[in-house]
């Protein structure tokens, strides 16, 4: 595995920058997703030695796999409280870019009730990013719900989501111009998918039908949440963050190279095809590819990550080919990262993904940015604390934040490439 730095063949303006999440590093929320979370922990910590025993990680991370307390997420990282120590991580990494979600339960807590203490709380954070030179990404779904909009029937229901287009317009009036880029739903696919296909997150419900209706009224709310957003002023840039594979036929068999179409199709372009007009870039999320030989998966299992994901960081150079090639819009990075506990991986999949997006730009892509899963570790959802996606690694007990050898190793990287 190659180490080399890639070089400074960047755009001028180029964002660089990581991303996390309102539930994952915040603490203390109230939603959905806490509420199912103190259901399930018990199970979840149960069914882990049967569910997640095959992972090469096992031997590590069983102790905390099994531990009921790990599926709870609490006070997660205490970002709420340490944002502005987090914002300085990003500095010492030269980076200037942070993407983040605004938690609709705390803006909302009470359906039609607006809790203005939670707003001006979003607007000083703005207001710290901005301090330190860093453009604010927001997202506006990023998979937790109000309790109260669940038990309505969330986006089961298309009659609910002008609840969810009342909060992001009434929201972006009130941050105004200090947010340009605004991410209305994240994942799409995959919220749908765990929700309702899998059952791993709430409501856990096994139910294709459900499934395809969540993801159709998905796509409709980013239709209507950008049409407002763009009602207010033309300053904005919206899009989702899609979660993008490469597939690809493992063989010459007419099976795998018709199943990769159709896979690559079902995955993406479905629901790319119902939000590309109402988008002003594209946020993409980069994570893997997906081997097909005849009608299944079969990636290569030589080097995993610790969620026992197969990593081919490089092929994000064929994800943006493709989404530039088909949708003629500029593309941000908004996701890309692996579970590296022991930090050994980290810096060559940054390298590779590094490299590939250069190819890319060099063939005719048009990349504003790129942004790293995570800042620091953080509560990922259904698995809990356990994996490690942060440049910087969160002591739980103790929360204090240390810049991996990566990250350090990052922030030279991006310091050369930026001139600074």
């Amino acid at each position: 595995m190659t180490q080399t730095a890639p070089d400074s063949k960047f755009p001028k303006k180029f964002l660089w920058g990581a991303s996390s999440a309102a539930h994952q590093a915040e603490g203390g929320n109230h939603n959905q997703w806490s509420v199912w979370e103190l259901e399930n922990a018990k199970v979840r910590a149960a069914q882990s030695q049967y569910h997640i025993n095959h992972f090469d990680s096992w031997d590590r991370i069983k102790k905390e796999a099994m531990r009921p307390a790990n599926y709870v997420s609490g006070q997660a990282t205490d970002h709420f409280n340490r944002y502005a120590e987090d914002f300085d991580l990003l500095k010492k990494m030269n980076l200037n870019a942070f993407r983040f979600s605004i938690e609709w339960s705390r803006i909302e807590p009470e359906c039609g009730a607006w809790d203005l203490e939670a707003v001006e709380y979003y607007k000083k954070y703005i207001a710290e990013l901005r301090r330190r030179g860093i453009e604010p990404i927001v997202t506006l779904f990023h998979f937790t719900l109000p309790v109260w909009f669940a038990e309505m029937g969330g986006f089961e229901k298309r009659s609910n989501v002008k609840y969810f287009t009342r909060f992001s317009k009434e929201i972006i009036k009130e941050l105004g111009l200090s947010v340009k880029y605004i991410i209305t739903i994240n994942e799409i696919e995959i919220y749908a998918a765990q929700s309702y296909w899998y059952a791993d997150w709430p409501p856990a419900v096994h139910s294709k039908y459900k499934m395809w209706r969540v993801i159709n009224n998905l796509t409709y709310a980013h239709r209507q949440v950008a049409k407002a957003i763009h009602g207010l002023h033309h300053h904005y840039k919206v899009s989702i963050a899609k979660n993008s594979c490469y597939f690809y036929p493992g063989d010459d068999a007419w099976l795998s190279r018709i199943s990769a179409v159709i896979g690559q199709y079902i995955f993406d372009d479905y629901i790319l095809q119902k939000v590309i007009r109402h988008c002003d870039f594209l946020g993409v999320n980069y994570y893997q590819s997906q081997r097909i030989y005849g009608y299944r998966i079969h990636n290569p299992e030589d080097v995993v990550s610790d969620l026992d994901w197969p990593m081919t960081p490089g092929d994000i150079e064929y994800v943006l080919e493709r989404l530039y090639r088909r949708y003629r819009l500029p593309i941000i990075i908004t996701e890309n990262g692996l579970a590296d506990e022991q930090d050994k991986r980290r810096q060559w999949w940054i390298t590779s993904t590094l490299v590939g997006i250069q190819k890319a730009i060099k063939n005719g892509v048009k990349v504003d940015g790129y942004l790293h899963w995570s800042l620091t570790d953080n509560f990922e959802w259904a698995y809990g604390r356990w994996p490690r996606f942060g440049l910087a690694a969160i002591d739980y007990k103790t929360s204090e934040r240390t810049l991996r050898p990566s990250a350090i190793w990052f922030g030279r990287v991006i310091k050369n490439i930026r001139g600074l």
